[in-house]
């Protein structure tokens, strides 16, 4: 059923799949997925008969004028495909589920962070050469195989010195690290596939175990068997 709600939201995909839709688009969601919905945007879900479970983040009237964020920083209704932002929510779910002594002092840094990425990443889209889509495109297909810097400039038709400087300004951070945030985010969607975390590493792309454990922990905060236990 169309349904809306009355404050924005983030619907993020921890299991399963689901359909949702807009006046605009339709969304065919898997595990990883997250979604941002603009404050009575008009909206429906369709999910299978199979389990599914989702993160929902609602985003209340007192919250944005408590921390002095525009409600309209954000605006519309679309999918979230930036590693960084996604492994906010993962951190965000994850302190939700600790027995913290502080989570939402957490919880609020986190948010902050991820509105000011997402303003962020608003601003810099109208002001994005096109080799930056085409490089993130070709990120997100090919993260687990071995790149090489030269053969990236020459696919893109710019210096390696010149894709090496600017891709810090347009991404937030260095090649090596957002390679290993596309890495970890992939993680989160296979460890209630795999059982083994030789095997979830080695599907990812990452040399070893040992060095999928050290980027997961240090983007995550705690180590793949902890967020694994969090998830069921």
């Amino acid at each position: 059923d169309w349904h809306y709600h009355e404050n924005p939201y983030f619907t993020f995909l921890l299991q399963g799949n689901m359909t949702e839709g807009n006046k605009k688009e339709i969304y065919d969601c898997s595990a990883g997925t997250l979604l941002y919905h603009h404050w009575e945007d008009a909206h429906y879900n369709i999910k299978p008969d199979i389990f599914t479970r989702g993160f929902h983040i609602e985003i209340t009237e007192d919250w944005f004028e408590r921390f002095h964020v525009p409600k309209t920083q954000v605006e519309g209704s679309f999918t979230i495909k930036n590693p960084t932002i996604k492994l906010l929510i993962h951190q965000i779910f994850k302190e939700t589920k600790l027995n913290d002594d502080s989570p939402d002092l957490s919880v609020h840094q986190l948010l902050l962070n991820l509105f000011d990425q997402l303003s962020n990443q608003k601003s810099d889209t109208e002001k994005k050469p096109a080799w930056v889509k085409q490089l993130d495109e070709i990120l997100h297909e090919h993260f687990t195989e071995k790149l090489n810097l030269v053969e990236l400039s020459q696919t893109l038709n710019i210096h390696p010195a010149h894709l090496s400087r600017d891709f810090q300004k347009y991404f937030q951070c260095n090649l090596g690290e957002y390679l290993r945030k596309l890495k970890v985010e992939r993680s989160l969607q296979l460890l209630n596939e795999f059982e083994s975390l030789s095997e979830v590493a080695l599907e990812c792309g990452f040399s070893d175990q040992s060095h999928f454990i050290r980027c997961f922990k240090k983007n995550i905060g705690v180590t793949p068997w902890r967020y694994r236990n969090i998830l069921k």
